[in-house]
């Protein structure tokens, strides 16, 4: 749950003119709308549904439910659009107390770099995917997420090693797709720091651990789930190292695009 404070509460309901049971001037249809498209969420369901069941009523049960870091994206979808949604007696502009409110929201956030988790390989299966994990770690709940995590790094390594021209039969666990992965960075000279590489090598057994930790402690099976703290750090972990990867990948795909360039012979000068 968020940890808005009840002087916050009263300064957001004053400026979404929550009083009246309304949030500024959506109807039924466009307030579903907002939150499906801005977060995924379902604000009719029935977690949401608090007392009356009304849009305000609805807003303060998704403050009371949800996350830090999923309140503060939500406000700054709406005050990004306030030109859209406000009323006719509304502030030209949103207050200044509300987006300092979502701003104390962000930086309190217990939330990893999870625009790491992209889905840059064209692939729908690995887009759903890494919605998925988002939708974990944006709803503060690192912990149910585990198995869906584990899961998209073993595609996540996959797909490299198999760029490379790696063999990655679905039968290779984690840590070997890693540990191959991670050799062919090595061999073609784009690691260039040995603590780096000792890092990166370290990577392999932390993806084994990985492994025990999907199948033991995370909802792929009947378990009991990793504590959130644990499970927070995971994740962080994981997010870095593909930040990195991602950033290798781009660099060696920028330098052979330069150097093709460089030894086309038919570009006139």
């Amino acid at each position: 749950m968020s940890d808005l404070t009840s002087a916050e509460k009263r300064k957001l309901e004053r400026a979404l003119g929550m009083g009246s049971g309304y949030v500024l001037n959506f109807s039924n249809r466009t307030f579903a709308e907002f939150f499906h498209e801005g977060c995924g969420i379902d604000i009719y369901d029935d977690k949401y549904d608090y007392e009356s069941g009304s849009k305000a009523n609805r807003m303060r049960a998704f403050w009371e439910h949800e996350s830090n870091y999923l309140v503060a994206k939500v406000l700054e979808l709406l005050f990004e659009e306030w030109d859209e949604f406000k009323e006719p007696d509304s502030p030209e502009k949103p207050p200044e107390a509300c987006l300092k409110i979502i701003q104390r929201l962000k930086t309190s956030a217990q939330v990893p770099d999870i625009d790491a988790l992209n889905s840059d390989f064209n692939d729908h299966n690995f887009e759903t995917l890494a919605r998925l994990v988002r939708e974990y770690v944006e709803r503060n709940e690192p912990d149910k997420g585990l198995d869906r995590l584990h899961t998209y790094v073993i595609k996540y390594f996959r797909m490299l090693c198999m760029k490379h021209g790696i063999e990655a039969d679905k039968d290779k666990p984690l840590h070997s797709l890693a540990g191959e992965y991670i050799k062919i960075l090595k061999s073609k000279g784009l690691i260039e720091c040995d603590m780096t590489e000792r890092i990166l090598k370290s990577t392999i057994s932390i993806m084994e651990a990985f492994n025990r930790v999907r199948n033991n402690q995370s909802f792929a099976h009947d378990n009991q789930v990793l504590n959130y703290n644990e499970s927070l750090l995971i994740f962080a972990y994981i997010t870095s190292l593909i930040r990195f990867i991602d950033a290798v990948e781009n660099q060696k795909e920028n330098k052979s695009s330069k150097e093709a360039f460089l030894n086309n012979d038919e570009i006139p000068f």
